[in-house]
């Protein structure tokens, strides 16, 4: 168990334990990159954290093009077990609350180091949607408008289907689908954002049910997506298409491909997979606790907070 500093912030009124539990069967040689551990962001911050790699695998840690912290790990024959576990500090704010109303940049005005956030990828096949977008949305005021009409369209028109995600399909495959998960959501908002020079990307993490309760008690790693307008990265979620409380960021990039939770390479083969993220008083639970649901303090409609950290 490590600590993490905390900033002093009087957004930070929310408690929220977040982590996963993996295991791997390994036939042979193999290894992986995890990319489990929360990113430093505005609206959170990491208090404790403990990261298990199992018995004593050998372990590189890098920093990945989009500024995610990966690990490699060097994983050994039989099973491999894998446990992040991290209390975080939260705001209670909702999705964007905290940013200005802006102007959105030409192309040209873009940093250029954002340019490759409007160009198509492997999931999010932009380049296809062109005419699609225009029709549905070439009438709607750029910017925040249309980023927002293009989240109602797709949280209207697309199914979500536990359960029903391929890895071979893109943006432009869910579109004639008609229905997917939260990762398809996710590339087909992308997508047809970039069709509009809005630098977009694909981001993975933690939505605990803060405000808005899961009657099917989903606690899993969520996927959605951000753009680029006048100066700072907006959520934009057409799962829910709902402003929501908590989300605890882990990584980003093009698409799933950057932001996959682990990628492996060899003969390994996932054979368990727990994921927690749910609100807690704080003081109560520290990371590597069993886990105890009867502490939550979210999965309702109310908001519980507390005195700032």
């Amino acid at each position: 168990m490590f600590p993490s500093p905390v900033l002093a912030s009087p957004r930070f009124d929310l408690t929220v334990r977040v982590g996963c539990s993996l295991v791997y069967e390994v036939t042979g040689t193999a290894s992986l990159l995890l990319n489990a551990q929360p990113r430093p962001n505005r609206a959170h911050a990491v208090v404790f954290e403990s990261l298990s790699l199992g018995h004593d695998l050998r372990t590189d840690r890098f920093t990945d093009a989009h500024g995610n912290a990966v690990c490699r790990v060097h994983l050994a024959r039989g099973t491999n077990s894998i446990r992040h576990d991290a209390i975080v500090a939260a705001s209670s704010l909702v999705d964007n609350a905290d940013l200005p109303p802006v102007t959105p940049e030409t192309p040209g005005e873009l940093p250029p180091e954002l340019l490759r956030y409007t160009l198509p990828s492997r999931y999010c096949d932009s380049d296809k949607l062109t005419n699609f977008a225009w029709e549905k949305f070439g009438q709607v005021e750029h910017g925040l408008p249309r980023v927002t009409a293009i989240s109602r369209w797709l949280h209207e028109n697309i199914e979500y289907r536990y359960m029903s995600g391929r890895a071979d399909f893109s943006a432009w495959d869910i579109l004639q689908r008609g229905y997917g998960v939260c990762r398809d959501f996710a590339h087909l908002a992308i997508a047809l954002n970039r069709t509009f020079n809005l630098p977009a990307r694909y981001v993975t993490g933690h939505l605990p049910d803060i405000g808005f309760p899961d009657p099917e008690n989903h606690m899993d790693f969520h996927a959605y997506a951000e753009v680029y307008v006048g100066g700072h990265w907006f959520t934009t979620d057409a799962r829910f298409h709902v402003p929501r409380i908590g989300r605890i960021k882990v990584s980003c990039g093009h698409d799933a491909v950057d932001g996959a939770f682990s990628t492996i390479f060899g003969g390994a083969a996932l054979t368990y997979f727990q994921v927690w993220a749910y609100q807690v008083p704080r003081g109560t639970v520290g990371v590597g606790d069993p886990l105890d649901f009867s502490r939550r303090l979210d999965n309702r409609w109310t908001v519980q907070t507390e005195s700032p950290w």
